[in-house]
């Protein structure tokens, strides 16, 4: 029986391979109504970009669960970090 070779060549383009990764955006939560186990009122997550989900109010955040869901916009509130923090978050994800 023959082995496949299979592709390992990145599908990105020479001009996407050099664009830096987009900034991190991070949420403050506020209220965490009906998701209690989901998410922690005054704890930072980590919100990932979804166009889709904003024109309609939700925002895609990786919750206590580790993967990403959708939420109300109104649950966060945005906030910026000090280089270091944003450093130290970025090494831990």
């Amino acid at each position: 029986m023959a082995s496949v070779r299979k592709n390992t060549k990145s599908k990105l383009s020479s001009e996407e391979k050099g664009k830096a990764p987009p900034p991190r955006r991070y949420l403050l939560c506020i209220k965490n109504e009906g998701y209690p186990a989901s998410l922690e009122v005054r704890k930072i997550y980590n919100a990932l970009p979804d166009a889709e989900a904003g024109k309609h109010g939700l925002i895609r955040v990786i919750d206590e669960s580790g993967e990403d869901y959708l939420y109300a916009r109104e649950f966060f509130i945005p906030i910026a970090l000090p280089k270091a923090a944003d450093i130290a978050l970025s090494v831990l994800a």
